[in-house]
């Protein structure tokens, strides 16, 4: 009896102005406990493969234990159908562990995603090295802040990469949150389409020790798409262009000239009379000042400062306005900087301290509006681990 256990954080994407750029990993994780008898030969399952749940969502009726239609398991299938193996092992028995809130800004549908790429590998066994399994995810899950941050851990900044002639003229590209065909419905008996190499890289940025993060979760859920649906297809010009004529505020181009790689050269980049978008401005600042400690909590609340997203989701999130107007650090102790995550409607609070408060501050503007929240206090988190027994 072989068997092991996958461990994948959850993560929360959109960081202040990281848009779609910057994720970080957090301290609750989705896991997998898998058994396989190698001592079979043959199984009436489908696909061979066995899948028990428990967690978030398990008396919704949202959770598939249909091996063809879950998607952990269609993506592992997709996965190895890449690399000439039609199913799972005989007698694979996945058992999914699940405190991840489904559709809250969490991150549960990217940790799905990875966990499922690592769950193919591991079943397959096959040689496949982290940067090429950012590549299967990136074929399923368009969003590297989420996928990125849950495979590599901690707190990162990620871009796709553009793709070549060859493989945009490939009719499957680009996959928009959608298993290649087959879905594993129905076995064609066809290979499916290998992702190209390179697909997204990332990046690590340091993380100062003094700062937790505090995740407020609205009982309700925001799809991705719907939050999607409400953002401008332009914007104002004038909240994404601005003028700057001196360094005030880019002080971390001249304060910190041992930093080294692309934030030193966006951050250098910041000359006098430059021409930057509002959110460019801030995220030039934001990896730094989240590694720096002592934390400065003014330069990081103005770091955390968002136009393209957040002032469009308010209306599907009923208090947002109030939360992010209303706290700073000079309002509330401890308060670092306050966020969507991902599409919401959790809250993102950093914070060195006052954790309670903090949380019982923000549950109460939800309070007025009817809604019940909970609160968990988190930290970065490491990547996606296995664990052999």
């Amino acid at each position: 009896m072989e068997s092991f256990v996958i461990k994948t954080p959850c993560s929360s994407a959109n960081i202040g102005p990281g848009f779609d750029v910057i994720g970080l990993a957090l301290s609750v994780y989705l896991e997998l406990h898998v058994t396989i008898d190698r001592s079979k030969t043959s199984s009436e399952k489908k696909l061979n493969c066995t899948l028990s749940y428990e967690g978030q969502g398990e008396d919704s009726g949202e959770i598939s234990l249909d091996p063809t239609s879950n998607l952990l398991t269609r993506v592992a299938l997709y996965v190895l159908r890449c690399n000439g193996q039609r199913c799972f092992p005989v007698e694979t028995h996945v058992h999914i562990k699940n405190p991840i809130p489904l559709g809250r800004g969490l991150g549960s549908s990217g940790a799905a995603v990875v966990a499922g790429v690592m769950l193919g590998k591991e079943i397959g066994k096959l040689d496949l090295d982290i940067d090429r399994l950012f590549d299967f995810c990136l074929m399923i899950e368009r969003h590297p802040d989420n996928v990125g941050a849950a495979l590599y851990g901690g707190f990162v900044g990620t871009y796709l990469k553009p793709l070549s002639p060859e493989d945009v003229a490939r009719a499957e590209i680009p996959l928009a949150e959608v298993l290649p065909s087959p879905q594993g419905g129905v076995d064609t008996g066809e290979k499916p389409p290998e992702p190209p190499y390179g697909i997204g890289h990332h990046i690590k940025f340091p993380w100062a020790k003094e700062i937790k993060a505090i995740a407020i979760i609205p009982n309700f859920q925001v799809a991705t798409a719907k939050a999607r649906e409400v953002l401008p297809k332009s914007y104002p010009r004038a909240d994404v262009v601005s003028y700057t004529t001196n360094f005030k505020l880019f002080p971390q181009a001249l304060v910190y000239p041992q930093v080294r790689g692309p934030i030193q050269v966006l951050l250098v980049a910041l000359t006098p009379a430059c021409l930057q978008t509002f959110n460019m401005q801030r995220i030039g600042l934001l990896p730094v000042a989240l590694g720096q400690s002592p934390p400065d909590p003014d330069l990081i609340y103005l770091a955390m400062q968002d136009k393209l997203h957040q002032q469009y989701r308010q209306a599907l999130i009923p208090g947002l306005s109030e939360i992010t107007e209303s706290m700073s650090p000079s309002t509330q102790k401890g308060l670092l900087g306050v966020c969507l995550s991902g599409a919401g409607p959790t809250i993102l609070a950093l914070a060195t301290d006052h954790f309670d408060e903090i949380a019982a501050n923000i549950i109460s503007k939800f309070t007025k509006q009817g809604i019940d929240c909970e609160w968990k206090l988190l930290e970065p988190a490491e990547g996606t681990t296995v664990v052999r027994k």
